[in-house]
């Protein structure tokens, strides 16, 4: 870690954008790969919970019967129609190429401050994907809540990620000469 006197200097602005945007990164390609084994995963979570063994009880709290209906949703779906799987798969994928195209900004925040604006927005349209299509597809509302976090909890790093793009190209930028136009 640099412990520089100038923590604005151009190299401790990009070291610091580069670290937060790497983790803005694992998280997408994480997700993102978490897609793919949903019956697994979610087989798994019952288990931990004990709520899959033969003298389990009935689920008394609404988190259990969810992930109760979700697993046995899955079952059914993969039972009977495993092509609907492939949404998901293509989910996961998405996280992945999303996550690449962040490399960019990445590489040159300056350059590609586009990149890290078109993630903004997207964090922010999460929210309401979650509350219009969430009772369409009968999702309960704390879960609502739970996937629109991910669009505030994304923002976060992607607004301090902008704050040292611009910091970065303040820095870059040669101060102006009052007489700019007179040869030295």
């Amino acid at each position: 870690m640099n412990l520089s006197p100038y923590p604005h200097e151009p190299q401790v602005l990009l070291r610091r954008l580069r670290w937060v945007l790497a983790a803005f990164l694992a998280g997408l390609v994480l997700s993102g790969l978490t897609a793919f084994p949903l019956q697994l995963e979610l087989d798994q979570l019952v288990a931990f919970r004990g709520l899959d063994a033969a003298n389990a009880p009935a689920p008394t709290n609404g988190l259990d019967a969810w992930i109760l209906t979700v697993r046995n949703g899955l079952r059914d779906m993969y039972a009977h129609y495993p092509w609907i799987a492939y949404g998901t798969d293509w989910l996961a994928f998405a996280h992945v190429i999303i996550a690449i195209f962040f490399l960019g900004a990445f590489i040159d925040p300056v350059r590609n401050v586009w990149i890290l604006q078109a993630g903004l927005i997207a964090c922010v349209l999460v929210i309401p994907l979650a509350f219009i299509c969430g009772p369409l597809r009968h999702i309960p509302l704390g879960w609502r809540f739970i996937d629109g976090s991910f669009g505030v909890f994304g923002a976060i790093p992607l607004l301090y990620c902008l704050r040292l793009t611009r910091q970065l190209a303040t820095a870059r930028t040669p101060p102006t000469s009052i007489n700019a136009g007179t040869p030295p």
